[in-house]
């Protein structure tokens, strides 16, 4: 168990996203440290789930002069089932995580770049019948894009160096918090499919 105080009336202090679950571990999502101990001091939390835990210091009482401080962990189960809690889904298409699902890297060239030199390039152009969808993009960086323009693939030249694929909805949860803890990844992680690029990049 690791244990971090933080004093809330600090703005300078870094505050974790917590990770929420149902009461039969399905995900629901991150909350901030306000609704988890908003959950914590409401009776909502079925049990902790998680290795870190985090007492939040806040005012003094002016009955008591006792400060208040509330712990919670960094995996909260709320009471409560969500029904369609485990069933398949994918994150909302964005190109925020799009480059996040492809590393940065473009999918023709192989460079590693930074997000502004990136854009979402629709292997099947848009203009010829392509979806704006997970299986239709790739992260290409513009030179790649404009060379490839909306020629269809297989005329340009250009070579796949991987296979665009949907992300589950855990593997969007991992790649939206940049500042996951190990716990939650490895929650997170043992729920992802064979296939995702988190999984196999540990192989």
């Amino acid at each position: 168990m690791f244990l971090q105080t933080i004093d809330i009336l600090n703005a300078e202090t870094t505050r974790p996203l917590i990770l929420a679950v149902d009461i039969t571990g399905a995900p629901h999502g991150w909350i901030s440290w306000q609704s988890a101990v908003g959950h914590q001091a409401a009776g909502r939390v079925d049990r902790s789930m998680g290795e870190f835990f985090f007492t939040f210091r806040g005012g003094h009482s002016r009955l008591t002069g006792l400060r208040s401080e509330l712990t919670v962990s960094s995996i909260l189960a709320l009471r409560g089932r969500n029904p369609h809690g485990w069933e398949p889904q994918a994150p909302a298409l964005c190109n925020a995580l799009l480059f996040q699902r492809d590393h940065y890297l473009c999918c023709y060239c192989g460079a590693r770049k930074p997000a502004h030199a990136l854009t979402r390039d629709h292997v099947r152009p848009l203009s010829r019948g392509g979806r704006d969808s997970w299986k239709n993009v790739v992260t290409a960086c513009r030179a790649c894009n404009q060379r490839k323009g909306a020629a269809p693939l297989e005329s340009t030249g250009m070579a796949m160096l991987y296979v665009p694929y949907v992300p589950s909805i855990y593997e969007g949860l991992i790649l939206r918090n940049r500042r996951i803890l190990a716990d939650q990844m490895e929650f997170l992680k043992n729920l992802l499919p064979d296939h995702s690029r988190l999984v196999t990049q540990e192989a």
